[in-house]
């Protein structure tokens, strides 16, 4: 679902209502510190599991909501902070607990959080400015959440059975860097076209 900056003018009370989509949503975000605590206290089956479960309903929330035509503000707002949410946790806790085998750079923590913050600082800006900027994951932004979610999977199967592929290990990191980077790089290109149409209209 797309909003702009009149989206939240548009809250009514049959759209703020809980639906199963919504649900799903909501449940993502629950499972999100039973995974930390699991990864934290070495249980790498049990984290495996929820966050396999939390994947899931990212994929079920979406093709439920489209199926059903049962979009709603709420959900439309939930989706994307629970996906970040659950990898910034993940990423960040990889990065610092102590892992069995390789764990998660630091400095790639840092880049997901500059990135966000960016993203997050120039949407805000975006949308309150009147500008018409809509907000909405491009295709190449969906499949960089893909990747960073299969890696997340693939390191609780190396944790798990004591795998140590390293050249893979790094070939993931680098994977991700690559669809961050071109990613934000998009989302900047059309967070400037919004602002230049917006600069010129003036």
């Amino acid at each position: 679902m797309k909003f702009d900056h009149s989206f939240f003018k548009k809250l009514y009370h049959c759209e703020k209502r809980i639906t199963i989509p919504t649900m799903l949503t909501l449940l993502r975000i629950i499972l999100v510190p039973f995974i930390v605590m699991a990864m934290i206290n070495q249980q790498w089956g049990s984290a495996f599991f929820l966050f396999a479960v939390a994947a899931l309903t990212d994929v079920f929330d979406g093709a439920l909501a489209r199926w059903w035509n049962d979009h709603t503000v709420l959900g439309a707002c939930l989706d994307p902070i629970a996906d970040k949410i659950l990898l910034i946790s993940c990423f960040t806790t990889l990065a610092f607990i102590e892992t069995p085998l390789f764990a998660v750079p630091h400095w790639f923590v840092l880049l997901i959080l500059c990135k966000e913050s960016i993203i997050l600082l120039g949407t805000l800006f975006l949308l309150v400015s009147g500008s018409g900027f809509t907000v909405s994951p491009t295709r190449l932004g969906k499949a960089t959440t893909v990747v960073q979610v299969s890696f997340i999977i693939w390191l609780f199967f190396c944790y798990f059975f004591n795998w140590v592929p390293t050249k893979t290990y790094y070939s993931m990191i680098g994977l991700m860097v690559c669809f961050i980077l071109l990613s934000f790089a998009q989302y900047v290109y059309i967070g400037l076209r919004y602002l230049i149409n917006m600069v010129v209209k003036l």
